[in-house]
């Protein structure tokens, strides 16, 4: 795998099926966004919801999805670090994504609380993070959220570990499932 993490590559590692239901929640560009939506985009049913606090880039992650004709990204302005802030129901989400967001929050369990709230029961949440300070890219070494620190705070509410997978030299990935 490349140095950063490749969005198309960590999808081909997850298994997303058509027809499910996923957040990205603090989207930012979309990568990952529009990277599943080309992904499940055989099924008109698949709906992938890009959620970020930070309207241009919401605004960009729609222009981008019509230009390549991905009819499956839906647009919601949300703050994921409050309850029900993501604006999506109860047990909705088959899959959640935390894509490098972990180490920008302020409220790092009440994002993983509203995550496990909208994922299904046997729904998973997908954490995504760097792994170390990269030069000026990323985050800086205070910053940095190590993947057991992350591990525990799923952990903590109430996801258990399935797997880790390779996000990039400088990431780590791994998938919770809900109990």
């Amino acid at each position: 795998m490349n140095t950063f993490s490749d969005p198309r590559s960590v999808i081909n590692q997850l298994n997303f099926l058509p027809g499910q239901h996923i957040a990205d929640l603090g989207a930012g560009s979309g990568a990952y966004t529009l990277a599943i939506a080309h992904a499940v985009r055989s099924n008109p049913q698949s709906k992938i919801f890009a959620i970020d606090i930070q309207k241009d880039l919401l605004a960009r992650i729609s222009r981008e999805a019509d230009q390549q004709n991905l009819q499956s990204v839906n647009i919601i302005w949300g703050n994921i670090e409050e309850k029900k802030g993501t604006r999506l129901r109860d047990h909705s989400i088959d899959t959640v994504l935390l894509v490098n967001i972990l180490f920008q929050l302020e409220d790092k369990p009440a994002a993983v609380a509203e995550a496990v709230r909208i994922i299904k029961p046997n729904g998973r949440v997908v954490i995504i993070d760097w792994s170390e300070s990269f030069g000026n890219i990323g985050p800086t070494p205070d910053h940095v959220i190590s993947m057991e620190t992350a591990k525990l705070l799923c952990e903590e509410a109430g996801l258990e570990f399935i797997r880790s997978f390779d996000a990039g030299e400088h990431h780590y990935g791994f998938v919770m499932h809900k109990k």
